[in-house]
């Protein structure tokens, strides 16, 4: 299964911690304690924005995980799915110290939003990721609240096969994480829950 793999650190942070340590190397070398203590925590401060852990996916069958660090703020029903049909929603609040890197919630296939006519899509969002698991139920990943205004980027294409827990985007400072799952599904969290990207098994899908 596809899913940037990374040392730790996710690759688009990798710049900035290196700027920050040319910062702490010049301000060593010229002995400027002050600026060289600065840069020194904001290379500690990067470091915790950008880290990017390894995580041990539990096997469990038909489940779906965490795809970030955070709290389960909302559980419930909406007829407004980026799917047409009713859907049971998830919230989640990420933690902006948590990793830097968004998780698949499920193993499957990533189906392009565009090709769904738009008569069927009620809230359709870009900042969505749809992804069909071989029994044919459609997990969908969005997220909302941007600080700064960066929202979250994609790194995988249309077509290619996640396996569950696998990197999927980067999250660029998200508040808000939503996983749409079938209506039958089973929830096995509750509001106020912290949960770990990749680990923390947020529901189970219907069996089939």
């Amino acid at each position: 299964m596809k899913g940037k793999r990374n040392p730790y650190i996710a690759r688009e942070g990798i710049p900035f911690l290196l700027l920050s340590f040319s910062l702490a190397w010049l301000a060593f070398y010229y002995r400027e304690l002050p600026w060289f203590i600065a840069a020194i925590a904001l290379m500690v401060l990067l470091f915790m924005i950008f880290k990017d852990p390894r995580r041990r996916i539990p096997a469990v069958p038909l489940g779906v995980v965490s795809p970030i660090d955070g709290r389960v703020v909302d559980i419930g029903v909406t007829d407004k799915a980026v799917l047409h049909g009713e859907a049971l929603r998830v919230v989640l609040s990420i933690n902006s110290l948590g990793t830097y890197t968004a998780r698949c919630p499920v193993e499957g296939k990533i189906m392009d939003l565009n090709s769904i006519s738009t008569e069927k899509i009620i809230d359709y969002q870009t900042n969505a990721l749809w992804v069909q698991t071989d029994e044919g139920d459609d997990v969908v990943l969005q997220f909302t609240g941007y600080r700064l205004g960066l929202p979250p980027k994609s790194f995988l294409r249309f077509g290619e096969r996640l396996g569950q827990g696998s990197r999927c985007a980067y999250l660029r400072l998200t508040r808000l994480a939503e996983v749409h799952l079938p209506i039958d599904s089973k929830i096995l969290v509750e509001p106020g829950q912290r949960v770990i990207a990749g680990k923390d098994v947020l529901a189970r899908l219907p069996p089939h």
